[in-house]
């Protein structure tokens, strides 16, 4: 594993940090193939039950690693296909994780940084984030997925206007657009993801993997599929240890297993 990716468990819980601050994380090829491998190594691992994804030094990640890419010389157009095969393998790394993802946005999230938060679940914000679908300016196209993300996320017209003007905008409109779903001070940022992901190590595993799978699924289904794949799932988590031992507790007036990590309703993302 690279130092450029630092991973850290805690209980349940697996924080990776992009760690190249000096940098702002931008994506080199080390830490791509790092963050990579963190990704499928946490799909793999059933005692990880939720990812936070977050950069060190106060910044998400700048992109990808423009500087290096000045330094690669001429290439084809077949060879810088062929390159690509990189953020492909990350692209599918992230969307091949059915367990929940939540990214801790804070400073910049330039480019492929905001193509990768758009793969969380749920993306956390500092009030000092800056984000934009930066490529335009560089005479690219966004990568990391997020031709296929973004208007998902934002809606298609949205969207548009984003990957056109590759403007920057800030915490609150990201919250305003549905691209954030919670904003926080730095300092209680990284504390507010974590405290997310706890709560939900104590979700059904099964129930999560099978929510993700088909709530990604949604967009380009039709109903019946959804029904289908509704029945399916619900055979397989109402048969599962944690079903019994919910409907138990809940007839014996227990605890529940889960509880999620709500926000006060004073805070303004509830606004």
């Amino acid at each position: 594993m690279s130092d450029t990716v630092v991973l850290e468990r805690r209980a349940g819980v697996l924080l990776i940090t992009l760690n190249r601050p000096q940098a702002k994380n931008a994506l080199d090829a080390a830490t791509t193939d790092a963050l990579t491998a963190a990704l499928r190594a946490a799909r793999d691992d059933e005692t990880v039950r939720a990812v936070v994804l977050t950069g060190a030094g106060g910044d998400f990640c700048a992109g990808g690693d423009v500087k290096g890419m000045g330094q690669g010389g001429a290439r084809t157009p077949e060879q810088r296909r062929a390159g690509m095969g990189r953020y492909r393998d990350l692209t599918t790394a992230m969307a091949g994780l059915d367990k929940p993802v939540i990214a801790a946005v804070d400073g910049v999230a330039f480019g492929a940084g905001l193509s990768l938060a758009l793969w969380a679940d749920m993306v956390l914000v500092s009030d000092r984030a800056r984000m934009a679908m930066v490529f335009h300016r560089i005479g690219l196209v966004p990568d990391v997925g997020a031709w296929y993300t973004l208007p998902r996320v934002v809606g298609l017209q949205r969207a548009k206007e984003l990957v056109y003007s590759a403007r920057e905008f800030g915490a609150h409109e990201a919250l305003r657009m549905n691209l954030a779903l919670e904003v926080h001070a730095p300092e209680q940022l990284l504390a507010r993801a974590l405290e997310i992901a706890h709560s939900l190590e104590g979700a059904s595993p099964l129930a999560l993997s099978l929510s993700k799978q088909a709530l990604h699924a949604s967009l380009q289904s039709d109903l019946t599929t959804m029904l289908d794949m509704e029945a399916t799932g619900q055979a397989m988590a109402g048969a599962s240890d944690y079903a019994r031992e919910s409907i138990r507790r809940f007839a014996s007036r227990e605890p529940a297993q889960f509880r999620w990590a709500a926000l006060p309703s004073s805070h303004p993302s509830k606004s």
